[in-house]
């Protein structure tokens, strides 16, 4: 009943219209609310539960009046089988250390995501990114939230950062905020090799979901997602597996 209280205290707004960054010829719109300070943890479980995504201090859902492609997804861990391809990609980069850290800013990771963002998003809504600007995303929360640092070994302490993620921990699993890591290790493919590590950490964790964000149906940006299998979206009426029609759609 707290939980719910808090939420319907919430003032939501609604965004002008502006280009989709997924979808060529759309526009798109968002609602969104403010996470109050004092139960912000709990608010933002109940928002993602329901399609809402966390930046900051704001939670926000697509609102788009003429499209419904923006889906939530989720990947439910307790069914989920590594399939072969995955196996190797967690081998792949099974030399690197897991650090969990406080969601507190450095310049090494700012560094890396600067060449991240050169190299893979020069065009992106994030491509201006300053130093401010990522202490704000990582430091500017008030819900349970940390990072997690994927290093190379060294005998001399903490090795070389590759890859790097900013996590929500919520009642019902973890949620991938933002990951970046070293552009020119393709073969390692880390941004899936650090969603599959996610599902260890829950599993391990005893949480049931790895939450990814939106998964938009025809977006070559968002198409891997559908690739994890099972995987969750939410449709009117609640969540359900995506199909094997929808995968074979968006292939």
């Amino acid at each position: 009943m707290t939980q719910h209280f808090a939420t319907r205290k919430l003032r939501f707004f609604l965004t002008a219209p502006s280009p989709c960054p997924y979808l060529e010829g759309r526009d798109e719109r968002k609602v969104f609310a403010h996470l109050p300070l004092s139960d912000g943890a709990a608010v933002n479980d109940v928002l993602t539960e329901v399609g809402f995504r966390r930046s900051q201090n704001i939670a926000y859902r697509p609102a788009c009046e003429n499209c419904d492609a923006c889906v939530s997804a989720r990947i439910p861990v307790s069914d989920y089988s590594f399939s072969r391809s995955e196996d190797r990609t967690l081998e792949r980069s099974g030399d690197l250390s897991r650090h969990l850290v406080e969601a507190e800013a450095t310049r090494e990771q700012f560094d890396l995501l600067r060449r991240y963002l050169d190299a893979r998003h020069a065009d992106g809504g994030m491509a201006d990114m300053t130093w401010l600007d990522y202490v704000a995303m990582v430091e500017d929360t008030a819900v349970r939230t940390h990072l997690i640092e994927y290093r190379l070994p060294s005998p001399d302490g903490p090795g070389d950062l590759m890859a790097c993620i900013l996590v929500d921990v919520l009642m019902d699993g973890l949620s991938l905020v933002y990951s970046f890591y070293e552009p020119d290790l393709k073969k390692r493919s880390l941004g899936s090799f650090m969603i599959l590590d996610h599902v260890r950490q829950a599993r391990a964790a005893g949480l049931p979901y790895v939450y990814l964000g939106y998964w938009v149906q025809g977006s070559g940006k968002m198409d891997y997602k559908a690739r994890f299998n099972p995987l969750e979206v939410l449709r009117f009426g609640g969540w359900r597996l995506l199909s094997a029609q929808e995968r074979a759609a968006d292939a």
